[in-house]
């Protein structure tokens, strides 16, 4: 008796078979989309109707790996709010990454307890070296892929930030730094643009990082938002030959330490009304003032101060729009607070290179999912910004 069914790979094999698979496939995924946006508006497109509560706004292309083949998809998109289809599974890489991490530290005898009872829960208690292999290459090449891309286009705005976890090396566990850069280009869209471990501290590291951004095209930087990092500081002055801005909360953090408990919330307000300032003239004589005026009581904040006006007022020299976004790294805190939510569940990595694969998995996904979502910042004043402004033709009178 032969065998009714045929297994999707081999029909998709079989030529002309394959395309009309895949558009069979494609206007059966398109139309499951399609329904589901229909019911988070409540209406039909382009039907009239007072129980709407939301409405399209165009489409993003998505293309989604099959086993018929790559299948393009255009995602909706809502006025309000994101619409992303869970058939997609945004976050499959991540944990794809996360269960190498943890097999190759099960594997190598460096695991934590936590990571045994994750180990035998998820019944990898028969893991073997080339099962981790295997699966490690698939996502190693992804995220190098992704690592590597050529960047194009103007970025005036880059935020560095670093967070730290635990690895082996040399047989000792020691605290290493993942450091993460994210851009704005002119049209207002923001991206993960590299991912790198290092000691943070020291010039040559971030002298390498930054040359390799631009290698890969990262140029039209005017202003890199960071921490106190004096190497990085140095670096971005060779490399990128742009201004700096301090990180204006971690600045406040380290000056409220010069505060009693109970003076901290005065001082801050006092701070604070530098910040509210319409221009940068404006700012600095503000800061100057409220240096002065703490100065008999806490002469060490106030010589901070002194030291770190011009780094800490950088963003005031640019478009008002931008200010709350570039003052400081918080862009940067959400991704961070996630690396340390997945780092946390491996414990000690056993090597950078697992370091890469998990938190490169993690921005990939972030990235796609940034680009189903509104531009980041307004486009006003972005455009003044770059190198590369379009030309201006003056008018012709015949």
């Amino acid at each position: 008796m032969t065998n009714a069914t045929i297994a999707l790979s081999e029909l998709a094999e079989k030529g002309a078979d394959a395309d009309f698979i895949r558009q069979t496939l494609q206007h059966a995924l398109q139309r499951l989309m399609e329904l589901d946006v229909e019911a988070l508006c409540q209406a039909a497109y382009g039907e009239r109707s007072e129980e709407r509560i939301n409405s399209r706004n165009g489409y993003r292309d998505r293309a989604y790996e099959t086993r018929a083949g790559k299948v393009d998809l255009k995602i909706p998109k809502l006025r309000s709010g994101s619409y992303f289809p869970g058939f997609l599974e945004p976050r499959r890489t991540a944990e794809k990454a996360l269960t190498a991490v943890i097999q190759e530290a099960y594997i190598q005898g460096i695991s934590t307890r936590s990571v045994d009872d994750l180990v035998k829960a998820m019944g990898m208690s028969g893991v073997s070296k080339s099962q981790v292999s295997r699966l490690c290459e698939e996502i190693d090449e992804r995220v190098q892929t992704f690592l590597d891309r050529p960047i194009e286009g103007d970025w005036p705005y880059l935020w560095i930030d670093a967070t730290y976890v635990k690895s082996r090396q040399a047989g000792r566990v020691v605290s290493v730094a993942v450091i993460i850069a994210v851009a704005v280009n002119t049209d207002g869209v923001r991206e993960i643009l590299g991912v790198a471990t290092g000691p943070s501290e020291a010039e040559p590291f971030w002298t390498d990082f930054l040359r390799g951004l631009t290698r890969r095209g990262l140029r039209g930087v005017k202003l890199v938002i960071s921490d106190a990092h004096e190497g990085l500081k140095a670096a971005a002055s060779k490399v990128l030959k742009t201004s700096w801005q301090r990180c204006r909360v971690h600045f406040i953090r380290n000056a409220l330490a010069h505060v009693g408990k109970g003076q901290r919330q005065a001082v801050l307000a006092m701070i604070n009304t530098i910040f509210v300032q319409e221009s940068a003239e404006a700012a600095s004589a503000q800061w100057r003032t409220v240096a002065d005026q703490l100065r008999p009581k806490f002469p060490k904040l106030a010589a901070m101060m002194d030291d770190a006006e011009h780094e800490v007022l950088t963003f005031m020299s640019f478009p008002k729009a931008h200010r709350v976004q570039i003052h400081s790294t918080n862009p940067l805190e959400r991704l961070n607070a996630e690396v340390k939510r997945r780092t946390n569940v491996v414990g000690i990595f056993p090597n950078d290179k697992a370091i890469i694969r998990l938190v490169g998995a993690m921005m990939l996904e972030q990235n796609d999912e940034w680009s189903l979502q509104r531009r980041y910042m307004q486009l006003e004043g972005l455009l003044s910004l770059s190198d590369n402004q379009p030309a201006r033709l003056s008018a012709v009178i015949n």
